[in-house]
């Protein structure tokens, strides 16, 4: 583990033992520190190393002994020197690692996967880069929307180094960078949009983050796969708020539709009473069909027939009698 991601694993420990809950300024920090590979294992190029400085060595040894038909003081530090250059010269970088490698100071070449060899002392590998995809948390507590309302966001990115030269050469730590600009641009992002934008639109607010990392971000070697809200928190108050109002926004729908079948239905009475030749017979069938709805939804065996209904019936018997 290099010096830069011991003190981010020592500086994320020292966060996440804090009581919580965070400020803004501590969340920010536990998000751009908290990248420490853990599920991949160096041990193989450990052992190679080893193995190389163990074989050097021994040869450096056997070829004292074979000249001065013993081990002496100077073929033990010769023997010394001898390994720790093959050591520092053979290396191997793992399958998904990218080593830039510095000659005197200035960019060299860019090796791996695989082995590679440096000169001892003139060259060594500055950084590796690591060029799976890494996520990212992050998160913004209380930001302001356009409409001035606080709300806690968090969020994940998704982003992959393509280019280990630029990510080394052209910004000092590319993985706080990249932190660092996931939050401001989230926080650019809610405050451009409303509190019912950022709620219900979170593929666009996905989208705007993407674009304004993507922009900052072009010349540093990486690449932006994507960005997804994971959680919005709006203020207690502004939920029951927003609740009422999209209840009465409910209510106003349902009344109008039931307005409309309304009106579609006293059309549909008028031909028929057209066609029984009675002009308050549309009324009269409303007045059935709203008996037999009441019935219906109530389940009792009891019904309670209206006056207009019963003088429906007994104008329809006195009818049939002039009939006959």
């Amino acid at each position: 583990m290099t010096k830069s991601a011991r003190g981010r694993k020592a500086r994320r420990t020292e966060w996440e033992a804090a009581p919580g809950p965070w400020s803004d300024s501590e969340a920010e920090m536990l998000a751009a520190t908290s990248y420490v590979p853990k599920k991949s294992s160096r041990n193989g190029a450990l052992v190679f190393s080893v193995a190389v400085f163990v074989a050097a060595a021994a040869a450096a040894l056997v070829c004292d002994l074979l000249l001065e038909g013993r081990i002496s003081l100077v073929g033990i530090l010769a023997a010394l020197l001898a390994a720790l250059a093959a050591s520092s010269s053979l290396h191997i970088a793992l399958g998904w690692e990218k080593v830039v490698v510095l000659r005197l100071g200035k960019l060299n070449r860019v090796v791996g996967p695989g082995f590679y060899a440096t000169i001892p002392i003139l060259e060594h590998g500055t950084i590796r880069v690591d060029q799976r995809i890494i996520a990212t948390p992050f998160r913004a507590e209380r930001t302001l929307t356009a409409d001035l309302v606080p709300v806690n966001i968090d969020a994940v990115l998704f982003w992959v180094v393509w280019d280990a030269e630029k990510a080394c050469v052209e910004v000092e730590d590319y993985y706080a960078a990249i932190s660092y600009l996931a939050q401001t641009s989230l926080r650019e992002a809610v405050g451009r949009s409303t509190v019912a934008e950022v709620a219900l639109r979170r593929d666009q607010l996905d989208e705007e983050i993407k674009a304004d990392i993507e922009k900052e971000a072009s010349g540093w070697g990486v690449d932006i796969i994507s960005v997804k809200v994971r959680d919005i928190v709006i203020p207690a108050e502004l939920q029951n708020v927003m609740s009422l109002e999209a209840q009465a926004d409910r209510e106003r729908n349902a009344r109008m539709t039931v307005a409309s079948v309304e009106a579609d239905l006293a059309e549909m009475l008028s031909e028929a009473a057209r066609i029984y030749g009675d002009e308050d017979a549309a009324l009269k069938l409303r007045t059935m069909l709203m008996q037999y709805e009441t019935v219906k939804g109530s389940g009792s065996a009891v019904v309670t027939v209206p006056t207009a209904v019963s003088d429906g019936f007994a104008e329809g018997v006195q009818r049939e009698g002039r009939g006959l």
